[in-house]
């Protein structure tokens, strides 16, 4: 059977290379969906550049799912439609990629639902099959791609996700609408499985590659991956990031972005070292010291502070800001005031939330 691919203009945009925020969830202080600070981080990512939005995701929190909760549907509704509206008003052409999650009667449900919105490709998080082998794996990921392309992605055991080896991602990578990669694991062995899976795969000039490693962005985007494979050199590079820390100071991400693609041989070790900064940002925002627990809170009290979330409520009342972790961000807020995007955002922030 044939596959359904992206259009051409989409995997035009995913493989040259673009800046994904993935998307948090804004909640009021009864933890109810606040649909117009919802809007007003979309239309926040949009105007700050990004060229993709990744909905319900894990920064998007996986709960939303849950039938008492039921936010999956309106949370992908609502960004599509502004999404939809920014393109029409602008020409421009958004990546919009919808997470995809669970045993493969809900992961098929959900990027159903996803493709009939609009969403051009799922990202397929396998959290659900902690002991499955990679031959059941691989026979969910198919079924999910009969509906729409897929993006991979490696999750952090930390936050939920599983060891996936090179055999693994060799044979993902293989699948005919593969379209892309998020790697996130955290850890460069696991990094390396995934890009040598990719250059094993016979596909690796059709799959684009995105950092998901919040604790190395600026490394991962810089470097150049290698791979002697059937007697060929095959040369791959990580061409964006799909991250939750690009849903914050979106705008500085852009940027850098496009300083790093633009970036003279001479320029890299300043890159390297501004890429320090931004690692020591993410320990601090992400709650590193307390093994990620801190994560949705710490993103949401940056966009607190900038006005665009109201407060930092998650789905999980007893997740809290701590003031250790408030102490961290206010340090790295006055140690590199360089990346945020503040004024941006105040210059906007009436217009989104209207």
């Amino acid at each position: 059977m044939a596959f359904p691919q992206l259009a051409g203009y989409i995997a035009e945009i995913l493989n040259k290379g673009v800046v994904i925020p993935a998307h948090p969830l804004a909640l009021s202080r009864n933890r109810r969906l606040d649909e117009r600070r919802q809007r007003a981080l979309t239309r926040y990512y949009l105007d700050a550049g990004a060229g993709g939005i990744a909905v319900g995701v894990h920064t998007t929190q996986f709960e939303i799912r849950k039938p008492q909760i039921g936010l999956y549907q309106p949370v992908l509704e609502l960004a599509g439609e502004e999404i939809d509206r920014f393109c029409a008003m602008s020409g421009k052409s958004i990546i919009k990629i919808a997470g995809i999650i669970g045993k493969t009667p809900q992961a098929v449900k959900e990027a159903t639902l996803a493709a009939r919105l609009g969403y051009h490709a799922g990202l397929l998080s396998l959290s659900a099959w902690p002991d499955a082998s990679n031959k059941e794996l691989l026979q969910h990921c198919r079924a999910v791609s009969e509906i729409f392309p897929l993006v991979g992605f490696y999750l952090q055991p930390a936050v939920g996700g599983r060891y996936l080896d090179v055999d693994f991602w060799r044979a993902f990578a293989a699948m005919e609408n593969v379209a892309a990669i998020k790697i996130a694991p955290f850890n460069r062995y696991n990094t390396l499985d995934v890009i040598r899976g990719v250059a094993e795969s016979g596909r690796a000039e059709a799959v684009a590659l995105y950092t998901g490693n919040d604790d190395n962005i600026v490394a991962d985007l810089l470097t150049e991956y290698i791979f002697s494979t059937g007697g060929k050199m095959i040369k791959k590079r990580m061409v964006g990031g799909l991250l939750g820390h690009w849903a914050f100071w979106t705008k500085s991400a852009v940027e850098l972005l496009d300083r790093i693609f633009h970036a003279k041989n001479d320029k890299v070790p300043d890159l390297l070292n501004l890429g320090i900064h931004i690692t020591d940002s993410n320990a601090a925002v992400f709650d590193v010291s307390h093994n990620f627990a801190g994560c949705f809170v710490g993103i949401h009290e940056i966009l607190r502070r900038q006005g665009l979330l109201e407060g930092v409520w998650t789905l999980k009342p007893d997740e809290q800001l701590t003031n250790a972790q408030k102490t961290e961000i206010d340090r790295i807020y006055e140690a590199y005031p360089d990346l945020n995007d503040d004024r941006f955002v105040a210059e906007n922030l009436d217009r989104w939330l209207r």
